[in-house]
């Protein structure tokens, strides 16, 4: 808490768009000297998909984490729209952000709670946002629908139900970023196909996307695709540039990465 001060209240600013800037990103964790970052670049426009993919302890989730504001770089910066997010209040940055982490935390109170993020009378968003995460009907299977009680964590639900739940919390009120670390671990292929359909919709709103993801279901709806390696961004471009040098490189079974 010392550490970390809450700030005090500035000014709000607009509804950014979605346009992503990374620049010179290093990140060396408190009590340790060896950077899970180092240096990472890259830019992304309003609407586009960028694809995160590289082995297991690449940093793809440590730069997850930096696009949402949860941590801080100790070097360099990340921009939502030119503004720093480690310094944009966060209270006021959370309606512009949707982030599906790879440990899905649910809350004990009701499904529609959960999705509309504890906000009052958004009946209809809470609705939309299931409907685009292909669960509304799957929602309505439930004991008491929308108004059914999750339990702790979640605990009620199957792994594939929090998971589109928390895909629906994470679109919630139309972002201008979407950041999900491996949104499709507990789907199975129906849910694979929602997803990419969802991003698509996504993109035809001129929302944001970046996923970490090695599913090829999910990879063939980006635009774009970084690879990290040991914390660096190794290639950076138009997807099919990218697969091609990777393909060119290794096998590609060997290319698609695993969740880290």
């Amino acid at each position: 808490m010392k550490a970390n001060p809450e700030r005090e209240a500035g000014l709000t600013l607009p509804r950014p768009k979605g346009r992503l800037s990374v620049e010179a990103v290093t990140y060396v964790p408190p009590l340790s000297s060896k950077p899970i970052l180092r240096g990472v670049t890259f830019a992304i426009e309003p609407g586009e998909v960028l694809g995160v993919i590289g082995p297991s302890g690449a940093g793809k989730s440590t730069l997850s984490r930096h696009l949402v504001g949860v941590l801080a770089p100790s070097a360099g910066a990340v921009r939502l729209a030119g503004a720093d997010v480690s310094s944009w209040i966060k209270t006021s940055l959370g309606q512009h952000i949707g982030y599906l982490p790879q440990d899905i935390e649910l809350f004990a109170d009701t499904v529609a709670a959960n999705i509309s993020r504890f906000q009052e009378g958004e009946d209809r968003d809470v609705i939309l946002a299931a409907r685009m995460a292909d669960v509304h009907e799957m929602i309505l299977r439930l004991p008491d629908g929308y108004d059914t009680q999750v339990g702790e964590g979640g605990a009620i639900l199957s792994g594939g139900y929090r998971q589109r739940i928390g895909l629906a919390r994470a679109i919630f009120a139309n972002p201008s970023l979407l950041v999900l670390d491996e949104p499709s671990s507990n789907l199975d292929a129906e849910g694979d196909a929602a997803l990419a359909d969802c991003i698509l919709q996504l993109k035809k709103r001129g929302t944001t996307v970046v996923i970490v993801s090695h599913r090829p279901n999910t990879i063939g709806v980006v635009d774009k695709i970084l690879v990290l390696r040991d914390g660096v961004a190794e290639m950076f471009g138009p997807r099919a540039e990218i697969m091609s040098r990777l393909t060119r490189a290794v096998p590609v079974h060997a290319v698609q990465g695993s969740a880290g």
